[in-house]
């Protein structure tokens, strides 16, 4: 029989709260960085005298070295202390920040990005376990909620001041930004923070496990980064990191459930709610990050948007979200399932909303779906993380969020390689599609390029000038309405996705308060009950 866990000392509600803007602040900065390093790569590569291929990696080596430190945030959390090691992240993450900004050469700059990486990869995770641990059952929706909102804000505000900063002054700032806000969260988690009694420390270092984790993760991550760039497997070095990744992973799956002191604990996928919702985070990752790819590329690339204006379309969704907040205040009340079912289905009406674009679409048509989608996520965060941590042992919660964080992460690179992928295969398909139809012998071809024809003329250019520029220009426009509607065609994709959700969350319980006595609810947290379907 397992010894009962230790009680967490009571928290003021007054430290409660503060311990929650505390680590909102926190992550907040990290996802913040995630996102603002898309738009300056044009910038990059005027400064650093580099191709966008080298550029990239800036952004390639931040996302290797969260995949590599995310897995093992639990280990070493229980290595170092939760709150020593906490600090010790945001410290390393605002150290390697300054080092970015000041990086005289992209080399620098890459290795400055790897620690950045790994200093922020534990802090989404932390945060989670954190705020799970302080709060009762019946405020969890709200901590999480309003902890969320920085969550959200931070891919939304992150092309736009990104934009702004690289424009008007350097792309520098963009890592300078995060010193003061790196600053004011060290302190505050210095003061607020502290150490369950229960957490377990780590006996010894499991350097097999530590290796093989490390190289799987990190190959997997360039491969989906990387794989479009490189043509995927008709590249030998892509076959290469593949084979690698598959072989590592699996000898780290089979080393964690041998040792006795694994760095990821599997046993967590015992509980059916937690492996279901790790299942579907990673299904949330995908079309949430893959979505907001697409928009941004959608209304740079074909509408011509700058960053700033291309992330003002993102901003309604943040929006949406806050509006959606009052969801986190019936998280205990109802089914957790149905929020989650109408949730993942208001998704997928904005996402169909979507497939209905065009070239000459205007801002607010544009914002419409992304508010909907903002407000979709009120339902869809708040009730997953519940039914999947609910049920979790507190110790083992920094370790259960740890792979709950790196399941979205992993869904939200698999997401953007495959989107970007059919993107460009169906943006051939539709092509080659059109172009067929395109004859000489065609009537409503002729009257596109006679109106083409006169359009130049009328510019001041000759006849048969004007001619050629006709038949180019009905190229062009070709080639738009291919893309078009290959954008259509990933929207659609992501829309069935979020549509069939509904259908797996039959597999998980709902979760239930336990009623408690008095004396009981004011010397220990209430417990999360689970309850069969059939008895509800």
């Amino acid at each position: 029989m397992r010894s009962p866990l230790p009680e967490a000392p009571p928290v003021a509600s007054a430290q409660k709260w503060a311990i929650t803007f505390t680590v909102m602040v926190v992550a907040f900065m990290q996802i913040l960085d995630t996102s603002v390093t898309n738009v300056i790569l044009p910038h990059l590569q005027g400064s650093m005298s580099a191709g966008l291929d080298e550029v990239s990696w800036v952004i390639t080596s931040y996302l290797a070295a969260n995949a590599v430190v995310i897995p093992a945030t639990g280990w070493l959390a229980g290595l170092f202390g939760r709150k020593r090691f906490f600090l010790i992240c945001s410290t390393l993450f605002v150290a390697s920040s300054f080092l970015s900004g000041i990086a005289p050469n992209l080399t620098t700059l890459i290795v400055a990005r790897i620690f950045q990486g790994l200093g922020g990869g534990p802090i989404i995770p932390l945060s989670q376990a954190i705020l799970w641990e302080i709060f009762p059952f019946h405020q969890r929706g709200l901590a999480m909620a309003i902890w969320g909102v920085g969550f959200i804000l931070g891919p939304i505000l992150g092309p736009t001041v990104g934009g702004y900063l690289a424009d008007e002054w350097s792309w520098r700032w963009i890592f300078y930004i995060n010193l003061p806000v790196g600053i004011l969260g060290f302190l505050m988690a210095s003061a607020f923070l502290f150490d369950p009694p229960y957490l377990r420390r780590a006996a010894r270092i499991d350097w097999w496990g530590l290796g093989l984790m490390v190289v799987g993760f990190a190959c997997l991550q360039l491969v989906l980064d990387r794989g479009e760039r490189e043509d995927w497997f008709d590249s030998p070095t892509i076959v290469a990191m593949t084979i690698v990744a598959v072989c590592a992973l699996a000898g780290f799956l089979i080393r964690e459930l041998l040792t006795s002191e694994p760095i990821v604990d599997l046993t967590a996928f015992t509980d059916r709610n937690f492996a279901t919702g790790v299942t579907l985070i990673s299904v949330v990752g995908f079309g949430m990050f893959s979505g907001m790819l697409l928009v941004a590329v959608f209304t740079q690339q074909l509408l011509g948007y700058d960053a700033w204006t291309s992330g003002l379309v993102l901003a309604p969704g943040g929006l949406g979200n806050i509006c959606s907040l009052f969801a986190s205040g019936i998280v205990t009340r109802v089914d957790q399932r149905f929020m989650l079912g109408f949730g993942c289905l208001l998704n997928a009406v904005s996402l169909y909303m979507m497939t209905s674009l065009t070239l000459g679409m205007d801002y607010w048509a544009l914002a419409l779906p992304r508010f909907i989608q903002g407000f979709a996520v009120g339902f869809i965060f708040v009730p997953l993380s519940t039914l999947t941590l609910a049920t979790v042992r507190r110790d083992k919660l920094v370790n259960a969020t740890a792979v709950y964080g790196m399941m979205r992460n992993v869904g939200g690179s698999v997401g953007i390689a495959v989107v970007t992928t059919l993107l460009a295969q169906r943006s051939q398909f539709h092509q080659s599609t059109l172009a067929s139809h395109i004859t000489a012998w065609d009537w409503e071809t002729r009257l596109r390029l006679t109106r083409w024809a006169r359009h130049f003329v009328a510019q001041g250019s000759d006849t048969f000038t004007a001619d050629r520029q006709a038949v180019a220009m009905l190229y062009r426009e070709t080639v738009s309405q291919a893309q078009l509607l290959a954008y259509a065609d990933d929207f659609w994709l992501l829309a069935m996705m979020f549509a069939a959700v509904p259908l797996v969350l039959p597999f998980m319980r709902r979760i239930r308060l336990e009623p408690t006595s008095p004396a009981t609810a004011a010397s220990s947290e209430r417990a999360a009950h689970v309850v069969e379907e059939g008895a509800v």
